[in-house]
């Protein structure tokens, strides 16, 4: 009997290490491979997690990208340990986010020594041209995918449109969210007439570890943006203004130097925060900076992620999930559209994006990272025309 038992932790323990490495392998090639905002990156993991590995259901994979927009921090980090967290308990949470983070961090360290060296970026717009387009591609997959999931009644379809057009108009994405969902709710009210809905608030408070002085002021800079930020990177320039350049710790250029290495690095754009902690007080500075920025961030998902189910069994909580997750298909549109604007400019980029797209629906098993690498190589090709 006890054999049997010792045979059985044997076959949990492998169970376990088994699917920690696919987690690591998922993450770390995503962290690696993982061009153009946090739209682009639930793509790809929509792409994997979804569609070819089914570790969870197109509704599942929504209420998370629903709740995920409506904390602070860097949505396609927090999203990367939800996955992780669902396939492999904590353990999974900061194995997918460690890996999914840590590759842009050390691209950034190194972009950050250089730069405080010679005081300049390299050079890489032509690599960077075609890797737009292609990600808008992946992007528009990921949408039509997620869209038929979302779209489950034309009440939903309607709020959809009145998101995407207050977005369009410049309303916070946040108060979209929270407006959605609050209209959700109150058709579901409408129906039913049955109030029924319970609330949960994660709290999470965080102490900061007595470091040196100057690291501990860099560590409580950080880690205040991590846990009230919301939105692109554009908003974490508006953070880092504030706290840094209005009081004089560093120059408004090195902001937007920071900001721009966020955008060509793969993985999360908060990664910046390593470029500007490096800046401020060398590699223990973008140690603590980076830390400060993405702890946030585990601890929330960590205690949200458990509730997402209970939340879902309300029938109230569940109509606004649907009206949220809904006004997130909406959002990704919006950041869509704003990025073919910015991307989509000559033939070449329609070509890339085209043959992107084509490409993304005819070989549905192919890894989004070749897609990103070709439109990558294709960009450099056609501009040498």
């Amino acid at each position: 009997m006890a054999l049997f038992y010792y045979d059985i932790r044997m076959m949990e323990n492998t169970d376990s290490k088994n699917k920690l490495s696919e987690v690591a392998k998922l993450f770390l090639k995503l962290g690696v491979f993982a061009f153009g905002g946090p739209a682009a990156h639930i793509a790809m993991m929509e792409d994997e997690v979804v569609k070819k590995k089914k570790w969870m259901s197109h509704e599942h994979f929504l209420d998370l990208v629903g709740i995920t927009n409506l904390i602070p921090g860097p949505n396609s980090s927090e999203m990367a340990m939800h996955c992780g967290q669902e396939r492999a308990g904590w353990k999974g949470l900061i194995v997918a986010g460690m890996c999914f983070i840590v590759p842009a961090v050390l691209i950034t360290l190194i972009i950050a020594w250089l730069y405080q060296s010679y005081g300049q970026l390299p050079e890489v717009a032509p690599f960077i041209f075609g890797i737009k387009p292609s990600v808008i591609a992946i992007v528009v997959s990921a949408l039509i995918s997620l869209g038929k999931k979302a779209l489950k009644t034309i009440e939903l379809g309607i709020l959809g449109i009145i998101t995407f057009v207050a977005c369009l108009f410049g309303v916070n994405e946040i108060v979209a969210l929270f407006g959605c969902g609050a209209m959700g709710v109150m058709l579901y009210f409408l129906k039913k007439m049955k109030p029924s809905a319970n609330v949960f608030i994660p709290i999470a408070t965080i102490y900061a570890l007595p470091l040196s002085l100057d690291n501990y002021k860099i560590f409580w800079i950080f880690l205040k943006i991590g846990s009230l930020l919301y939105g692109s990177g554009y908003v974490l320039f508006a953070f880092l203004d504030a706290e840094l350049v209005a009081k004089g710790f560093i120059g408004r250029q090195v902001i937007i130097d920071s900001i721009a290495v966020g955008q060509f690095t793969p993985g999360p754009i908060l990664s910046t925060a390593t470029f500007v902690g490096w800046q401020l007080n060398g590699l223990w500075g973008a140690i603590v900076a980076t830390i400060g920025i993405f702890l946030p961030s585990f601890v929330l998902v960590y205690f949200l992620n458990p509730i997402i189910p209970k939340l879902r069994k309300s029938k109230a909580m569940s109509a606004f999930l649907n009206a949220v997750n809904v006004a997130s298909v909406a959002i990704i549109l919006v950041v869509c559209v704003e990025m073919g604007k910015e991307t989509i400019t000559d033939w070449r980029s329609i070509l890339i994006a085209l043959i992107s797209f084509i490409v993304i629906f005819l070989l549905k098993k192919l890894n989004s990272a070749f897609i990103v690498l070709g439109g990558s190589i294709a960009g450099y090709l056609l501009l040498l025309i």
